[in-house]
């Protein structure tokens, strides 16, 4: 009978570690599924030009962290922003629909300020919020631009923590000075611009010469914290929009002068965050995305940036104001390539979602596309168009290698206004992309092509008010 108790219990204990191995088993399972799902981190420069980086051609100013994603990852030379000026461009790069469609953009008005009343709105899916539906962390770090307000700021919108300047570094300035004076000297107190944490402000002014530095270790901070579980990090730099700040380490130490400082701090930036995800062992399974909101402010002279061979600069509608670096970058799951064909910010959710495996709403229409497969090498891009859209109305289209321009701007660029063209201008960029050899009286039928291309997407647009020109009403 003692034999018999033992060997029972005996098989009880067998039961229960079986019970308890499948237990711990699926827990396992359940743990790596939640680990299998790629990170994903976007960095959004503002107002850097398209050569603006080692990588893209620049003599003097040295981002050999950039260079390095570069190498190992995917450089596109003909990708774009969605729109030349901040806060459309941030739009729709977090929504995946140009700004016609959503109101974040306008004819008067070209982004929001301080007095803004509105952003953007409620009915947005932006990246964050299509990827919380599959259990992702997420946060915003740096200049948002959508919305200062409750209602429109990060945390209204899918993030799940705020840390940044809600608008451009050269707002709220002191209107006592000289606009153009104020840049030449950003380290006097003319900006005032505040400093959020979630929807509080908690510096103002904010130390911008230190502002850089402050992003990244916030972002470090994100990643150690959250490297458990899925995340997704919207790292969006303040700079090197003017005015021009750099930490005390930096200043000085470029041959490009203060601009060039700027971009070597936002270089230092990307390696400590690639050197966080090693560390962590994140960086097998973290898409990083490196990429600018809009060409640079030419009329700032050496405190803007350059667009390489690029014709025109930020507020136009030529290459060099909506042409910008991208690097796509994940060790084992990019193809290292230099890729040529048209890729855009408007792509990014498509690609993000459909690595993430998450849908998109069904009910609108979007103007991206998904890239994945591209970037594993496997097909060429779906991306055959561009609308460059100024404001409301549209200043060129592209159609596969041609351009075809339907108004005219000063190629020094915002604040400039458009003008129509006389005789519509035809380039063809891939032979052409200085834009300096007109086609126009040598391919009619080109143009025709694209005329119709326009006119079926101007079909596709539903107009609605915009949602820059709405402004406190002060009592």
């Amino acid at each position: 009978m003692y034999s018999a108790l033992i060997k029972t219990m005996r098989n009880i204990t067998g039961f229960l570690l079986v019970l308890l191995l499948a237990g711990l088993g699926t827990r396992m399972a359940a743990a790596q599924a939640t680990a299998s799902n790629p990170n994903f981190i976007i960095i959004f420069t503002d107002d850097q030009g398209y050569g603006d980086l080692g990588c893209y051609g620049h003599p003097t100013i040295r981002t050999p962290h950039i260079d390095k994603m570069a190498a190992e990852g995917q450089k596109w030379t003909n990708f774009y922003a969605a729109a030349n000026v901040c806060t459309p461009s941030r739009a729709a790069l977090l929504t995946g629909r140009l700004p016609i469609r959503s109101g974040m953009c306008g004819d008067g008005r070209r982004v929001l300020f301080p007095d803004s009343d509105s952003g953007l709105p409620a009915t947005e899916k932006t990246i964050a919020e299509v990827l919380k539906e599959k259990g992702y962390s997420t946060a915003a770090i740096g200049k948002w631009h959508l919305g200062h307000l409750p209602p429109y700021l990060p945390t209204s919108h899918g993030f799940d923590t705020y840390y940044g300047i809600p608008y451009s570094n050269d707002m709220d300035r002191d209107t006592a000075v000289a606009y153009k004076e104020s840049f030449l000297h950003p380290e006097t107190a003319y900006f005032q611009v505040p400093l959020m944490r979630n929807t509080e402000v908690i510096e103002r002014p904010a130390d911008q010469s230190t502002i850089t530095r402050r992003y990244t270790q916030e972002a470090v901070k994100y990643i150690s914290k959250n490297k458990k579980k899925p995340f997704f990090l919207y790292l969006a730099h303040s700079l090197p929009h003017v005015p021009l700040f750099a930490s005390p380490g930096f200043r000085g130490k470029s041959e490009r002068g203060l601009y060039g400082d700027v971009i070597e701090e936002i270089d230092w930036s990307v390696g400590q965050i690639l050197a966080t995800l090693k560390k962590e062992g994140l960086d097998k399974n973290t898409y990083v995305i490196f990429t600018s909101d809009n060409g640079p402010w030419a009329i700032f002279n050496e405190h803007g940036g350059s667009a390489g061979p690029l014709f025109g600069a930020k507020g136009t509608g030529y290459e060099g104001g909506v042409r910008v670096p991208a690097v796509f970058w994940a060790p084992g799951k990019i193809k290292p390539a230099v890729i040529s064909e048209i890729g855009s910010t408007l792509d990014i959710l498509s690609t993000i979602s459909k690595l993430a495996g998450a849908a998109l709403p069904g009910d609108r229409v979007y103007d991206g596309y998904d890239l994945s497969p591209l970037l594993r090498g496997e097909r060429a891009t779906p991306r055959q168009e561009m609308y460059y859209y100024h404001g409301t109305r549209i200043f060129a289209a592209r159609k596969g290698d041609y351009k075809l321009y339907f108004y005219k701007n000063n190629p020094l660029g915002y604040p400039e206004q458009m003008e129509k063209l006389e005789q519509y201008q035809l380039f063809n960029l891939q032979h052409d992309p200085s834009e300096r050899y007109d086609l126009a009286g040598k391919l009619p039928e080109v143009i025709k092509e694209i005329e119709d291309m326009v006119q079926q997407h101007k079909a596709s647009v539903v107009p609605v008010e915009s949602r820059l020109e709405k402004r406190i009403v002060k009592q």
